[in-house]
């Protein structure tokens, strides 16, 4: 169930892209910092999805709301790593995590966008969905505020383990911030499974694009 009546946004074309051959650089600036993105054509993980920027904007405009100064910070499914770009820039401890054939890039454009930053610098870890939670991010260990997540359902096989990696990591005081294009029916059936485990806001829509913004947390008994 839902509350509120969420924001209508359009995601702002604030890139300005650089072609080449088997890399795209796109440049993008977010709170004030050029951010230079080094896509890949070889992986999904490697190129930079409108629901990436759809939170990284968010997240630019609505600092009071979402306070990320010096919180713990999970994104699963980091791909490029423009968003944990963001959310290092907004100075949160991030943990960028995804598919191991991801890592290489999503490190150097870590590495390469924060090195001059006076921010907590930003760890990049291996995280396939649902597998290896307990020995990876024991929950004794690992508690985060903020779990971010962007167009991480399309068409794939791994949505219950996506939907058990969501759980794991959310515990009574984690936001999770999640932000997809929806075009599929398995798209609105994976919004109906979040909907039925967390409480569920819609905190934007950028209908031209199709994107839904949405804030879940635990539900408390």
């Amino acid at each position: 169930s839902f509350t509120g009546s969420p924001v209508t946004l359009q995601i702002l074309q604030n890139w300005v892209p650089r072609v080449s051959h088997y890399f795209d650089k796109e440049h993008y600036t977010y709170v004030g910092h050029q951010i230079v993105i080094q896509e890949s054509i070889e992986h999904f993980g490697a190129v930079v999805w409108p629901g990436a920027l759809a939170l990284s904007q968010y997240l630019e405009s609505n600092q009071e709301q979402f306070n990320l100064k010096d919180k713990k910070v999970l994104e699963i499914g980091a791909g490029t790593g423009l968003l944990s770009i963001v959310a290092c820039i907004l100075g949160a401890h991030v943990t960028a995590t995804d598919l191991p054939e991801v890592l290489q890039n999503l490190s150097y454009n870590i590495s390469r966008n924060t090195q001059n930053l006076n921010m907590h610098k930003p760890e990049v870890r291996k995280l396939v969905w649902g597998e290896g939670l307990n020995e990876d991010f024991p929950v004794s260990t690992y508690h985060y505020d903020f779990i971010l997540a962007t167009d991480v359902v399309y068409h794939h096989a791994a949505l219950d383990p996506l939907l058990a990696t969501m759980v794991y990591f959310c515990k009574p005081g984690t936001v999770l911030l999640w932000a997809n294009k929806f075009r599929f029916s398995t798209d609105y059936e994976f919004l109906e499974k979040v909907c039925n485990i967390f409480n569920t806001t819609i905190l934007a829509e950028f209908p031209e694009s199709n994107v839904k913004l949405l804030k879940a947390t635990v539900r408390e008994n």
